[in-house]
């Protein structure tokens, strides 16, 4: 018969569930051995090892520092069985007074800088326990946690610190796992020993009532925390995410004539040389502007970065500039992931502290335990000392007549001894109605006690001994007496786990560093933008951009003007107007659609420039075209936006139905296929309205006569329109302007009083608004003006004249005005803009009455050729 005991069984296994199970057993590794921290002590296997290999090694915070190197070398050989740069590194960490709000090692050398300096060798570096750190190791001897086995069993380690405070709370963590990571920010020790010490007393609290305590996250670098939600998160579920901002001043520089930013406090985890960098970056490539120098005075003092900026640059805009495109500003993605109860768990604040009292109560336990042991053990020894010096007549013959110490201990042990009374009242405590005997007052020692007698040196005899002997004993019995208190009543071992919590605060508590702010800090683009009024030119072939008003210079009725864009042939400015660049412009597509963007969106270019289609820009279908635009300074309730087509069809509808916008755009309004959208305008609701036509007709109605509508109707019939005659503009009273401006194609153009406009009923054909004579061209718009307003023209080949309404000459409706712009040729005049002079060189747009407090208008019309512009 074939022997087959040798032969080993082949056993079939799924690669899946052998790549399966190895990964796990590799990732549980990882996560338990290495990446995340214990929830009793806040440590990482790594950093146990070093504080335990320093304790071991005595190296503590009232001896000498010792090299690093020796410090690593002990952990490696012992317990940490990996690279010497992971252990190094670890060591760093807990010395850097940037990383760790409490470092737990007190290191001597240089340990790098929050610039991102490494650290020098280990060999040149010395380091010993901080303070703090040894009372995470109180009472590790005193079989207070356990011990296991290290890499090759040949030493012990401790599973878990004794910890006396919440370290994980206290100092946080971070780490990245297999699956999972963690990220857990610093705390004020005071704020989460007071909210400990709540739990503990009101094991119901909740986490608002400790929230009351701990206030928030506070990192050793100070700076400020925007908004308590993501906090509030945090403590609740055990993730969240809260914004970080460096500390900022604004002072005068030394000449006085400029200011400057004074960054001393930045973010946590931030490196200061690259945030200095990147200041410096945003500078040359013009994405920050108005700073002049940025430069790094940080010395031993503390932290000073200056930003220096330029004349007449508003702080605040730099600063939220900052804010947004550097790293002055960033976010700390809270993690709360731990290894609690030997997995690893996600907690919230209460669940943590929770987690770190029950540590707590098992340690003073099992501390009080090991105490009580020993007190007895003590008491035991000391009472048969007592006993010797006592009955020390019959204790010396014993020995004298024993042959050798084994007889000697054997005849102790049964020596019945009369004295223990007599020591006890000696000791001060009561004698006991029956003592261990026979009965009579007999007292046996026990074999520790004998062996301790043999061993006691005569001078213990003396009188002043005994005594000693004596008042140890009785000090023995009250401490045996208060541990068992301790042990039998939950209430004083909470007391004395609370007492400690309180001498920690007492010794290393210190004020707050990181500043709360209750309002949440999105910075909004608004912020980064300075306020300031923009001319918007938008061209016949749908090209836009925004220049400062500042740039185009006053001139004289008649004069020439000056370039507003480099116009070709086929192309020429149709439409303008003025606004503040925190405004939003309401882009409306011959198909009906809306586009919303903000002024400051609108591609920045000179004077001269071209700038960049509106199609691409706004982002509409293909095939859609922009058939009118108006700039709104805001949507409120109680605002209107009146859309008016070139075929005379108006409608109403209320401003805050344009409100959720989208990218993609919404409907605004329905059109008829043989019309096509003219002009949009923002009104309260109380206003009147004139519309002008091409051939020089006009009509003024009250507003009250349109009725509001949906986004998606049609409107109602404003004017009745002659043959070939369509509408080229619509003006909104505003009670501050009460002339009606008329503008011809040829330059020629009046001033006409309001008044002599009858109202009438919406729909009629209305009376003359100018001759629309060969002279003066066809109307292309009409605006209401002031004496105090400026008047912007431009013509088809890009000539801009801005002149003053009171230059130009008052008249009848019949009368065919006067010459306000020369044009060359086929030239002709297709916009035109008024707005308000605020002071000389500067011309902010007129206000609406309740809009707000850009100083912007949404009122007048333009038109040319299908498109309109609306004054704000």
């Amino acid at each position: 018969m074939e022997d087959t005991s040798n032969i080993q069984q082949k056993i079939p296994v799924s690669i899946q569930d052998e790549l399966r199970n190895s990964y796990l057993d590799y990732a549980m590794s990882v996560i338990i051995g290495r990446a995340i921290p214990d929830v009793r002590d806040g440590l990482k296997p790594v950093h146990r090892r070093i504080l335990y290999s320093m304790h071991e090694q005595k190296i503590g915070p009232s001896g000498s520092h010792k090299k690093c190197a020796r410090v690593v070398g002990d952990v490696l050989g012992k317990y940490h069985p990996h690279g010497d740069t992971a252990v190094y590194d670890a060591l760093v960490r807990m010395a850097q007074p940037f990383s760790l709000r409490y470092p737990l090692i007190d290191g001597q050398g240089n340990f790098g800088s929050i610039d991102g300096d490494s650290a020098a060798a280990m060999r040149y570096t010395e380091s010993r326990l901080a303070r703090i750190a040894t009372d995470l190791l109180t009472d590790i001897e005193k079989e207070t946690v356990d011990f296991a086995p290290n890499y090759d069993d040949s030493e012990l380690e401790p599973t878990v610190l004794p910890a006396k405070f919440p370290q994980l709370l206290v100092n946080g963590s971070g780490g990245i796992a297999v699956g999972m990571a963690t990220n857990i920010p610093p705390h004020n020790l005071g704020e989460i020993i007071d909210a400990t010490v709540l739990l503990i007393r009101n094991p119901d609290a909740t986490v608002d009532d400790l929230m009351q305590h701990v206030k928030g996250p506070d990192f050793p670098t100070g700076g400020l925390i925007y908004g308590k939600s993501g906090i509030d998160q945090a403590y609740r579920t055990g993730r969240g995410t809260i914004v970080m901002r460096g500390r900022c001043s604004v002072e005068k520089t030394l000449k006085g004539d400029r200011e400057q930013i004074l960054i001393t406090e930045i973010p946590y985890q931030v490196n200061k040389a690259k945030l200095v960098a990147k200041i410096a970056e945003c500078i040359k490539e013009k994405r920050i502007e108005g700073i002049a120098e940025v430069r790094d005075e940080s010395d031993r003092e503390g932290m000073r970065v200056v930003i220096e900026l330029k004349k007449d640059v508003f702080p605040q805009v730099v600063q939220n500039q900052l804010y947004r495109l550097t790293d002055l500003q960033s976010t700390f993605g809270i993690i709360n992931l731990s290894i609690a109860n030997g997995r690893p768990a996600v907690l919230g604040l209460k669940e943590t502290l929770a987690h770190f009292v029950e540590h707590r109560r098992e340690v003073v336990t099992r501390r009080t335990r090991y105490e009580l042991r020993q007190a007895e053990a003590q008491r035991e020894l000391v009472e048969g000392l007592g006993m010797a010096t006592t009955d020390v007549d019959i204790i010396v013959s014993t020995i004298r007549t024993s042959q050798d110490p084994e007889e000697a201990r054997d005849r102790l042990q049964k020596l019945p001894l009369r004295g223990f009374g007599d020591f006890l009242r000696r000791a001060g405590r009561p004698e006991p109605e029956c003592v261990e005997g026979d009965g009579r007052g007999d007292y046996f020692l026990s074999e520790r006690q004998a062996k301790a007698i043999l061993e006691m040196r005569l001078s213990r005899l003396t009188g002043l001994e005994r005594e000693k002997l004596a008042r140890e004993y009785g000090e023995l019995v009250e401490e045996i007496a208060r541990l068992n208190g301790i042990l039998a009543d939950e209430g004083k071992l909470m007391d004395v786990i609370v007492g400690e919590l309180e001498d920690i605060k007492s010794r290393y508590n210190d004020v707050r560093r990181t500043e709360i702010v209750p309002t949440e800090a999105e910075i909004q683009v608004e912020d980064l933008i300075q306020e300031e009024d923009m001319v918007v030119t938008i061209s016949h072939l749908g090209y836009v951009k925004r220049t400062p008003v500042t740039t185009y210079r006053a001139q004289r009725r008649g004069g020439k003007g000056m370039v507003g864009m480099e116009a070709r042939d086929e192309d020429w400015v149709s439409q303008l107007f003025v606004a503040s660049t925190h405004s939003y412009v309401f882009f409306f597509s011959d198909k009906g659609k809306v586009y919303v963007k903000k002024v400051y969106e609108i591609p920045s270019a000179a004077r001269n420039a071209k700038g960049r289609a509106i199609v691409n820009f706004v982002g509409m279908e293909q095939g859609e075209k922009i058939a009118a635009i108006t700039p709104v300074a805001r949507i409120e309730t109680g605002w209107f936006v009146v859309t008016l087509t070139r075929r005379g069809q108006i409608k109403k509808t209320a401003l805050e139905e344009y409100e959720n916008f989208r990218d993609k755009g919404i409907i605004g309004v329905r059109i008829e296929e043989d019309d096509q959208l003219l002009s949009a305008a923002i009104t309260d609701g109380s206003r009147e309205f004139l519309i002008a036509t091409h051939k020089g007709m006009s009509i003024r109605f009250a507003e009250e006569e349109v009725r509001p509508t949906g986004r998606a109707t049609m409107g109602v019939k404003g004017v009745e329109l002659n043959e070939g005659d369509f509408v080229v503009g619509l003006c909104v009273t505003d009670g501050g302007r009460d002339r009606v401006l008329a503008v011809c194609e040829r330059g020629y153009g009046k001033r006409t009083p309001l008044d002599e406009f009858r109202l009438q009923s919406r729909g009629g054909k209305g009376v003359i608004l100018i001759d629309a004579s060969e002279r003066n061209g066809p109307v292309i718009g009409v605006a209401m003006v002031s004496p105090a307003d400026q008047i912007m023209l431009v013509t088809d080949r890009g000539q801009t004249l801005r002149t003053k309404a009171s230059e130009i000459r008052e008249t009848g409706r019949n009368a065919q005005g006067v010459r306000l712009m020369n044009v060359d040729g086929d030239e002709r005049v297709v916009a035109i803009e008024a707005f308000a002079e605020a002071e000389e060189g500067t011309v902010p747009p007129p206000p609406l009455e309740t809009t707000g407090t850009d100083g912007t208008n949404d009122t007048n019309g333009a038109s040319h050729d299908g498109t309109n512009g609306v004054a704000e």
